[in-house]
């Protein structure tokens, strides 16, 4: 589902922004590693986080 067929699950909203955060998700066990980029879709109508993804996520696997 591309991002402009979605709709917000709390309002009904049909307008999205993606976003990311400026703190890296790291598997437990690997304090030290950089980890990878988290991506949020966020509803521009209420500020509902309707998805989170992760970029590259076979880089926890390292």
């Amino acid at each position: 589902m591309s991002i402009s067929e979605k709709k917000c699950h709390d309002c009904g909203g049909t307008s999205f922004v993606e976003a990311s955060d400026y703190i890296n998700l790291r598997p437990l066990d690997k304090k030290m590693t950089l980890g990878v980029e988290k991506m949020y879709t966020v509803c521009l109508d209420c500020g509902e986080v309707v998805s989170i993804k992760v970029k590259n996520p076979e880089k926890l696997l390292k």
